[in-house]
C-alpha cells in the first residue's frame, strides 16, 4: 500500500498516522485561563526536545470536525504555563475520563477524580496521582497550519520537576519497571511499558563497530540468524580470535552442533546471543 495524504480523507490519513506511529508518549497537561479556571487533557503528540534548556513539547491539534481549537491552546493564550504528566498504568482510565469534551469552565480534576496539588512554580495545579510532574512556561506557540487536523505546537521550558520516590531504583534513578507507563497506539489502543515489553539494547562502543559488510557472507545470509542478531554481531569493534580446533573440542554443546552442520551452529549462535554473549556467538560461527 502506498499513501498520498492529499488524495484520501483528512480522518483516515489520522488513522494511518497514529497507527503507525507508536507508541506515543502521553502528556496529560494541566493549564488555567485568566479567571483561574483549571483544565486538565491529555495529548500524545508529545516528547521531550532538549536538556539545556530543558525542553518539552505536546500539540493540541486543531479539531478535524469543525477546526475548533482546544481549551488547552486557549488557556495557554492568556496564561502561558502548564503542568505536563507522565501517564502510569493505575492512572490510565481517569486519564482517558479527562480526555472527554466537556465545557469550557469545567473542572477535569473533579470530573476524573484527580487530586489538585498547588505547583511550586506556575499557577496550574498539579495531578497528585501522576508519577512524574514537569511544571512549565510556554515559550513558544507554532501552529503548522490553519485548517482541521493542523497541530499547534506548544514548546515548554520546564521550571521545576516531581518524581514519586516510588518510582526510583537503588540509585535514585527512575526504574521503568516501577514507572509502568503507558502509551498512546492506534484507534482506542494503548500498550503497557512493563514484563517483557522492557528490555536493554547496549550502547554502541565509543569505537566503531565493524558493520554488517564485515560479516562473512555465509554468515549474513544464515537462514537462521535475524536482522537484530546480525546487528549485535556488526556491533562488535573487532573479530574475536578464532579458537583452536582443541579449544573447540572442550565445548561438548559446540561439538553436537557441528556434527549437524551449520544450522545447528548458527541456532547455538543465536541462543548466545539471546544471553547478549556477543564474543562466543562469533567464536561459534567462526570455529
Amino acid at each position: 500500500m502506498t499513501i498520498d495524504p492529499k488524495e484520501i480523507s483528512i480522518p483516515k490519513f489520522h488513522s494511518y498516522l497514529l497507527g503507525a506511529v507508536t507508541p506515543r508518549p502521553i502528556a496529560l497537561a494541566s493549564t488555567v485561563d485568566r479567571d483561574g479556571n483549571v483544565n486538565l487533557s491529555p495529548f500524545s503528540f508529545f516528547n521531550c526536545f532538549g536538556t539545556n534548556p530543558p525542553v518539552l513539547i505536546f500539540a493540541p491539534s486543531r479539531r478535524g470536525r469543525d477546526n475548533t481549537t482546544k481549551h488547552t491552546h486557549e488557556n495557554v493564550l492568556e496564561v502561558p504555563e502548564v503542568v505536563i504528566h507522565i501517564v502510569s498504568y493505575p492512572m490510565v482510565q481517569q486519564m482517558s475520563l479527562a480526555s472527554a469534551e466537556y465545557p469550557k469552565g469545567v473542572n477535569e480534576f473533579i470530573k476524573a477524580g484527580f487530586t489538585p496539588i498547588p505547583a511550586s512554580r506556575v499557577k496550574p495545579p498539579r495531578v497528585g496521582e501522576a508519577p512524574v510532574a514537569f511544571e512549565c512556561k510556554v515559550i513558544q506557540i507554532v501552529p503548522t497550519g490553519d485548517q482541521g487536523g493542523a497541530g499547534i505546537l506548544l514548546i515548554c521550558e520546564i521550571l521545576f520537576m516531581h518524581i514519586n520516590d516510588d518510582v526510583l531504583d537503588k540509585e535514585g534513578l527512575i526504574d521503568p519497571f516501577k514507572l509502568d507507563v503507558v502509551g498512546r497506539l492506534g484507534s482506542a489502543w494503548y500498550c503497557r511499558v512493563q514484563g517483557d515489553s522492557i528490555f536493554r539494547v547496549p550502547k554502541p562502543l565509543k569505537e566503531l563497530g565493524i558493520g554488517f559488510d564485515q560479516i562473512p557472507e555465509n554468515i549474513r545470509n544464515s537462514k537462521v540468524l535475524t536482522g537484530n542478531d546480525l546487528g549485535m554481531l556488526a556491533s562488535i569493534k573487532a573479530l574475536p580470535v578464532v579458537p583452536t580446533l582443541e579449544e573447540s573440542k572442550l565445548d561438548i554443546t559446540f561439538q553436537t552442533a557441528m556434527m549437524k552442520g551449520e544450522e545447528a551452529l548458527h541456532k547455538l549462535a543465536h541462543e548466545y546471543l539471546l544471553q547478549g554473549n556477543i564474543e562466543q556467538a562469533w567464536k561459534i560461527l567462526l570455529a
